[in-house]
C-alpha cells in the first residue's frame, strides 16, 4: 500500500521501518526534519516537509505522536490529502474523547479513524513484536489489520471508537500495580537481609510471577533504569486514565496513589527514567 508515517520517535521510527520492509511504499515526516531525512536514508522511503506532503494519496496515514492535541493537529493536516476511503491509524496513546472526535471528522470527509494504541515499548517496536488495541469501523479495521501486522505480535479490535484508547487504559493501571507491587517486594527483600537473585529464583514461577519481574526485578534492585518508557510518558497516561475514571465512575485508588509515586520519582529527578523507577522513592 502507499502509507504515511507521522511522528518518528523512539517508537514511530522503527514501526515505520517494519512497513518499508514488509514492502510498502512509505512517506514519512517529523517536526525535526532530519529525524525524517535520517529514516529515508536508512530505509528507502521518502522524507516529507509537510504532514500534508507526506499523506498525499495515502491509503493509511499512521500517527504516533504526543497528545491530544497533535492528533488533532496532524489529523485535520493528513485527512484532505490522503486517497479517497483513507484510513487513519493513530497510534498515540490518547483520551478516548479525541478517538472519538476524529473518527467523526474522518467520517465527514469520506474516510476512517482507528484508534490504535500500543503495548511493548521500545524494544517491542525495533522487534516488530507489539500488541496493538484498537478502536473504530470494522470495515475500516479489517483493511488496515495486515498493514499494522507488519510491526505486531497482536492486532486486536476492540469495539468502536475509543475502544482502543479505553483498553490502553487497562494496560496502564495493570502496569502500574504490578510495577508497584515488584518495587515493594524488592524493597522488602533487602530489608530482610534476603538475597534479591534468590528470592526471584524462589518466586518466579508461581503465581507472582510477571513480565515485569522477569525483565526488571535485575536491574531494579540495582538501581538502573534506563530501559524504555519514561516516567513523564507514564504520568500523561496515567493522567488520561484518571481523568476517564472520573468521568464513568470507576474507583482507582491504587492507580491515584501510584500516579502519586511516579510524582515522587520525578521530584527525585527521574522524570526521564522507566517506569520500574518506583523502587527508587523505597530506597536510602
Amino acid at each position: 500500500m502507499k502509507v504515511a508515517f507521522a511522528g518518528l520517535g523512539v517508537m514511530g521510527f522503527p514501526m515505520a521501518g517494519h512497513l518499508a520492509r514488509a514492502g510498502h511504499e512509505v512517506s514519512v515526516f517529523n517536526r525535526s526534519p532530519e529525524k525524517a531525512q535520517r529514516w529515508a536514508a536508512a530505509h528507502g522511503g521518502r522524507a516529507a516537509a509537510t504532514v500534508a506532503e507526506a499523506a498525499d494519496g495515502a491509503e493509511i496515514v499512521f500517527l504516533c505522536v504526543g497528545n491530544d492535541d497533535d492528533v488533532r493537529q496532524v489529523t485535520g493536516l493528513a485527512l484532505p490529502a490522503m486517497a479517497p476511503g483513507g484510513i487513519v491509524v493513530d497510534h498515540t496513546t490518547t483520551s478516548a474523547k479525541v478517538a472519538r472526535e476524529m473518527a467523526e471528522l474522518a467520517a465527514r470527509s469520506g474516510r476512517w479513524f482507528v484508534d490504535a494504541p500500543v503495548s511493548g515499548g521500545q524494544a517491542g517496536a525495533e522487534k516488530g513484536q507489539l500488541t496493538v488495541m484498537c478502536g473504530g469501523d470494522e470495515t475500516a479495521f479489517a483493511r488496515a489489520e495486515p498493514v499494522i501486522a507488519a510491526f505486531a505480535k497482536a492486532v486486536r479490535r476492540m469495539g468502536g471508537p475509543g475502544a482502543g484508547q479505553l483498553t490502553k487504559m487497562v494496560n496502564q493501571i495493570c502496569i502500574a500495580g504490578v510495577v508497584q507491587g515488584l518495587a515493594e517486594g524488592l524493597h522488602f527483600a533487602k530489608r530482610a537481609g534476603l538475597d534479591p537473585l534468590e528470592v526471584y529464583e524462589a518466586i518466579s514461577k508461581g503465581a507472582a510471577q510477571s513480565w515485569q519481574m522477569d525483565n526488571r526485578w535485575k536491574t531494579m534492585s540495582e538501581g538502573r533504569f534506563d530501559f524504555g518508557f519514561a516516567v513523564d510518558w507514564m504520568r500523561k497516561d496515567l493522567g488520561l486514565v484518571l481523568d476517564e475514571a472520573a468521568a464513568n465512575g470507576a474507583k482507582l485508588d491504587m492507580t491515584a496513589l501510584v500516579d502519586g509515586f511516579y510524582a515522587e520519582v520525578q521530584a527525585l529527578g527521574g522524570s526521564r527514567w522507566d517506569t520500574s523507577s518506583l523502587v527508587a522513592r523505597l530506597e536510602p
